[in-house]
């Protein structure tokens, strides 16, 4: 396992310039920007931010290598292999990238060694085998004014894809939009996150060795203020693929709308987990604190609404109190760290402000709700009880790792309270009836709900939510349809 003094050896070696058209490099760019560790609060890197010169360039050799270049003249076939060339390399350098996103995010480096990368490997070998796979369908029709047609539809890419990712997990929501789009014939344009963008820049290093043509696939570093906002302005992207909070995936919205452009946005969750009487109570407790607590409580679909059967509600807080009390907070590099920093101070700001709320609005902190001793943007596993669906806590996304446990009385009020909720992202169900988890994963308004486990992130499932949680889907067959168009071409014989 890589240790934190070679993680930040690693660092110094990832390009920090903006790539496009094939190279390396800045001509005005809008300065620099630090990247900082979440633990030891020390700049890690400066970055060169792109700007306008960078970005009218990244989209212009994106369009010429789609119109008239390599890229847009190559098959399926090819394509694929250049993912699984991708996938491969990836895969070679796992360990590298795990040891870069606990630096750079700072989560504890088993969980991008058994989730991130496990699964960014996957994803792109997953869209390899779509690449030649895109068909069409015949489609018979009653002809064109008495002579028989021939109709058939084919698919297409979108265009230029300009793809916005969030700092949580950077590799794996990266592959998430790059790999189906590459597949698609797309040409992309990756915006990393400010605070967290080196895996970013080492995958477009790897994708350059991988022998993807000038103008496939750019990476543009910047602020999202400004360098975000000058590809969702540009008239030259047809499609804009965003994760990131509500406020600015309706900025992205409006955009896009102004030229009729595709949009997927993947906006966050207040997801619900609901413990029924019927539930094996123990593993319910294992899960629901993953849920929480994975990756500071800082992912979309964090369960952090916990609604539990009132006959069992204080056996199940006290059970969760040990979980949380079990959580070993500390630096991501630490032997036996399972949890580690916030990202930055203005994060670590937010989440102790929704702790505050929940005290001032009279939920009982049964656990944490305090800071450990320590430098960095630390905070403690916090669950809160006898907690209403009301609250503030219970409302609004903390993206961080406090969780607030609500009591029902009966099936049909967990589904109720479970959707009286403005997001609509995921759902976990604990239950040992197979009937009732029919019946509440129907009822439950979610993009994905799972059963006696946590939601599983795999590449051939869509995942995307509806209400404040978005709208489209990434990954699956769907994440092949968000990036193609699809023709209908009719010939009168």
């Amino acid at each position: 396992m890589i240790v934190r003094a070679e993680a930040e050896r690693l660092a110094l070696k990832v390009p920090t310039e903006p790539y496009y058209a094939g190279r390396w490099g800045v001509t005005r760019g809008v300065g620099t920007f630090d990247v900082v560790d979440p633990v030891t609060e020390r700049r890690l890197m400066t970055v060169q931010a792109a700007g306008p010169a960078e970005v009218d360039s990244a989209v212009s050799f994106a369009r010429s290598a789609l119109d008239d270049g390599a890229w847009g003249r190559m098959d399926g076939a090819t394509r694929g292999r250049l993912l699984n060339r991708v996938a491969d390399l990836l895969e070679e350098r796992s360990e590298e990238f795990a040891a870069l996103e606990s630096l750079d995010v700072g989560k504890p480096g088993f969980e991008p060694r058994a989730i991130d990368l496990p699964q960014s490997v996957r994803t792109f070998r997953h869209f390899a085998g779509w690449a030649d796979k895109l068909e069409g369908r015949s489609i018979p029709t009653s002809g064109y004014m008495g002579r028989p047609t021939v109709s058939y539809t084919v698919r297409e890419p979108v265009g230029v894809v300009a793809a916005i990712t969030p700092w949580n997990s950077p590799t794996m929501i990266a592959a998430w939009k790059i790999a189906p789009a590459l597949a698609a014939g797309c040409a992309v344009i990756l915006k990393p996150p400010e605070e967290a963008p080196l895996t970013s820049l080492l995958l477009a290093s790897l994708i350059e060795e991988a022998g993807f043509p000038p103008g496939a696939f750019s990476v543009l570093p910047g602020r999202g203020s400004v360098t975000g906002q000058l590809l969702i302005d540009h008239p030259g992207v047809d499609k804009i693929s965003f994760t990131g909070s509500p406020e600015t995936g309706y900025k992205v919205a409006v955009a896009a709308a102004k030229g009729f452009r595709r949009i997927t946005l993947e906006l966050g969750g207040k997801s619900p987990q609901i413990v029924f009487a019927d539930a094996d109570l123990d593993a319910a407790a294992d899960g629901v604190a993953v849920g929480i607590f994975a990756n500071q409580g800082e992912v979309c679909a964090a369960g952090s609404r916990i609604l539990v059967a009132r006959a069992f509600y204080d056996e199940v807080v006290e059970r969760l109190v040990t979980r949380a009390r079990g959580v070993k907070v500390g630096d991501p590099f630490d032997e036996g760290t399972t949890m580690g920093a916030l990202i930055n101070a203005r994060q670590l700001e937010r989440v102790s402000r929704y702790i505050e709320a929940g005290v001032a609005g009279g939920a009982r902190c049964v656990v944490g709700g305090g800071r450990p001793g320590r430098p960095g943007y630390f905070v403690e596993p916090t669950l809160f009880a006898d907690a209403t669906n009301s609250m503030t806590i219970a409302r609004e996304e903390i993206f961080g790792p406090v969780g607030t446990i609500i009591p029902f009385d009966s099936e049909e009020e967990a589904v109720a309270i479970a959707n009286d909720c403005d997001y609509a992202l995921s759902a976990t169900l604990w239950t040992s009836d197979v009937g009732r988890a029919h019946r509440v994963s129907r009822g439950v308004k979610a993009g994905a709900v799972a059963v006696n486990g946590w939601s599983p992130l795999d590449p051939s499932l869509p995942w995307g939510g509806f209400k404040l949680s978005g709208q489209g889907r990434e990954l699956g067959w769907a994440g092949i349809e968000a990036n193609t168009e699809e023709k209908t071409v009719t010939i009168v014989l």
